[in-house]
């Protein structure tokens, strides 16, 4: 039996709450019945107890040693700048020996302040961009998304897009499926698209074609093998296509075209994971058309070929 893969969640004093949540929900709740060998998570600090930003404190008996026993280590947010020096050490130790580093809204500071991300692409809040653009201007900061996937560090925007990021750990670890299971009974959607231009200083006018807004959406999901225009959609939500194509980028953060391009994409992830379809049935059930679309948009997207992908997670079910 393959041993379980590692992750210690390191929290500083600060931390924020929401954040320092999203992985114990994610990693440290034993999901092994999904039939796969869940992760072992460890929630540790440089001193404990840790005072959370809020007006509580978190005792942990886990401390920084940790760091060089787990696999994956994720970075909370927090309210502090002063970030422990030893936090900073481990943290290169573990990047050199080939730890995954993932940090969650304003962690993303953490691992910029340890050298660790020159040059590399990033994200984090929008709301402290501009000082992080400032602070750090070797690093490639994209403010524009919910999370950046960078191979070996992986960093995320603010508070929810923790979650997005973690589902998105879960989704290259053992596939769309699982990682679904796990959004549904956390009652989130499994993946969210557009970025973070969607929440910058802006309200969305909820007006009453908001509803036929959402069951557009809806049946599209229902629909993803037939042929979809914006027209079409556009009638389903009783507005003219410009309208319906500025509310879509107002509310999702991307256009419709790239919207049912995602969805169609994972859904053929899905399919490629639990059937035994041939490419070519799978790229006309998920609205490809051909296995030629589909090899284009999924290389795109998922950065491998779905013959590759169907290999990778059929290995990882079996092992």
């Amino acid at each position: 039996m393959p041993e379980r893969h590692r992750v210690a969640t390191v929290i500083c004093d600060q931390a924020k709450a929401f954040e320092l949540a999203t992985p114990v929900e994610v990693f440290g709740t034993d999901r092994s019945y999904l039939g796969v060998q869940w992760y072992e998570h460890r929630l540790c600090a440089a001193s404990s107890p840790v005072s959370i930003y809020g007006g509580f404190t978190i005792d942990t008996q886990y401390g920084l040693d940790e760091l060089a026993w787990a696999d994956t280590i994720i970075i909370a947010p927090t309210n502090s700048r002063n970030y422990p020096s030893e936090l900073l050490e481990r943290l290169v130790h573990a990047h050199r020996r080939g730890a995954r580093l993932v940090t969650l809204c304003t962690g993303t500071f953490i691992l910029a302040e340890a050298g660790l991300l020159d040059g590399r692409r990033v994200t984090t809040h929008w709301m402290r961009s501009d000082e992080f653009a400032a602070t750090y201007p070797k690093v490639v900061l994209d403010a524009n998304v919910l999370y950046v996937d960078d191979g070996d560090i992986l960093t995320s925007a603010g508070t929810a897009a923790g979650i997005d990021l973690c589902l998105h750990v879960v989704r290259n670890d053992f596939g769309a499926e699982i990682a679904n299971d796990v959004a549904r009974r956390m009652v989130v959607p499994p993946h969210r698209e557009g970025g973070q231009a969607q929440f910058v200083d802006r309200s969305i006018d909820r007006t009453s074609d908001n509803d036929l807004f959402a069951d557009t959406l809806s049946w599209v999901e229902d629909n993803l093998h037939g042929d979809i225009t914006v027209d079409d959609l556009a009638k389903r939500s009783a507005m003219s296509p410009r309208t319906f194509a500025r509310r879509f980028k107002s509310i999702t953060g991307t256009t419709p075209h790239n919207w049912i391009i995602q969805r169609r994409v994972h859904l053929a992830q899905r399919l490629l994971e639990t059937t035994d379809r041939p490419i070519s049935h799978v790229a006309t059930d998920s609205g490809f058309g051909s296995a030629t679309n589909l090899r284009n948009h999924f290389q795109r997207t998922v950065q491998t070929t779905p013959s590759s992908y169907r290999s990778m997670f059929r290995l990882s079910q079996s092992a």
